[in-house]
């Protein structure tokens, strides 16, 4: 299944979803979703969806709609996607709205599977077509939406880079980067949020990068950076930081200060064993698919889990017991509570040892 077309259906009917999966089943991949809302989540999550079979009727956001969005996206993939209306409506005032709107075809839901697999045929030889345009075109420029080199002219780099690694016996790291919850933030705060936070981490990025570090956007929605020379440690070192930074920052968008957090995966030439830069990247990308999965904020290195950002006085304490003492704020935030949480261990060390700590003065303190 994974090798063939995928097919978004989105129709607040069960029982059209259902006969519409089996006219497809055997010859697409299928997707479904129950209203607009939902299907437009999808396509901005999903990017192996080829063409798009939408109801006009649906709750939250109907065809029209939904369409609207779709080839007003600033996403190429997704502007440009095929888009079937389907409805029980035969008229053909209904027809010529979706075709105004920008629908690619139009069908009712009596259709036969025949006729059905025939124009799905059509269109997803269109979305390949224009898919294979859009590659041409990215690897020989930069991506449109952050300014940073496109995923074709990462590889080409990291390719370069894991030769000349080979031949001096050095070390390669990759990192790819999600922003968490990408889509929940689009769909709350609009797409053009989107964009600009994208903008605004490939900035972030492109200032903490050495020169010698190649960093490209990977997906429509994630990053990698290219480091020669570097060993699992400082990739992981590096990549804790910028977890770390991220998390404690906020983003300011119309008058409004948005926190944002990212996850991350390292994958590292020598640790993993990996000899092409094809390899190095995918590890690193499902290394950060996981992070994700395993609730986002976090860096996966190998089998080793980092662990989400230290917040609150959980946080200050873990760093006081690691001897982290790097960012003082974090612990000099928490005085109060951290006096408070290890108060009865104060009084059981006085009650032992007789040190004479003034311990009713400081309760009092760290009461006010």
């Amino acid at each position: 299944m994974a090798d063939l077309p995928r097919i978004l259906i989105v129709d607040d009917s069960r029982m059209v979803r259902a006969t519409l999966v089996k006219h497809l089943r055997g010859s697409f991949d299928t997707r479904e979703e129950a209203d607009g809302e939902a299907g437009w989540e999808a396509l901005l999550a999903d990017p192996e969806i080829a063409v798009l079979i939408s109801d006009l009727s649906m709750p939250r956001l109907d065809g029209y709609g939904l369409l609207a969005r779709i080839r007003g996206s600033n996403v190429v993939r997704i502007s440009q996607m095929p888009v079937i209306m389907i409805s029980g409506d035969e008229g053909e005032e209904s027809r010529a709205q979706a075709k105004k709107n920008g629908a690619t075809d139009f069908i009712t839901k009596g259709i036969g599977t025949a006729e059905l697999l025939a124009r799905l045929d059509t269109l997803v030889k269109l979305a390949r077509t224009s898919h294979l345009l859009l590659e041409s075109r990215e690897n020989t420029a930069v991506d449109a939406q952050t300014g940073l080199p496109t995923r074709a002219m990462l590889a080409r780099q990291c390719a370069h880079s894991m030769a000349y690694a080979a031949r001096h016996h050095l070390d390669v790291a990759a990192l790819v980067i999600g922003i968490d919850r990408f889509t929940e933030h689009i769909a709350e705060h609009g797409e053009k949020f989107g964009i600009e936070l994208l903008r605004h981490f490939a900035r972030l990025l492109s200032g903490s990068m050495r020169s010698e570090d190649v960093i490209a956007s990977y997906t429509s929605q994630n990053f990698a950076i290219v480091s020669l020379g570097t060993g699992l440690k400082a990739a992981c070192s590096f990549a804790q930081r910028l977890r770390e930074a991220v998390a404690a920052a906020s983003m300011k968008y119309q008058g409004k200060s948005l926190q944002v957090t990212v996850s991350l995966g390292v994958a590292n030439r020598s640790a993993d064993n990996i000899a092409n830069a094809e390899d190095l990247l995918a590890l690193a990308a499902k290394r950060m698919q996981q992070a994700v999965a395993d609730g986002g904020n976090r860096l996966i290195a190998g089998t080793e889990k980092q662990p989400a950002a230290m917040r609150g006085v959980d946080g200050a304490l873990a760093r006081l017991a690691t001897g982290d003492m790097a960012d003082m704020t974090a612990v000099h935030d928490h005085l109060a509570p951290l006096a408070r949480r290890i108060m009865p261990l104060l009084r059981m060390l006085e009650q032992e040892y007789r040190l004479g700590m003034p311990l009713e003065e400081l309760e009092r303190r760290v009461h006010e």
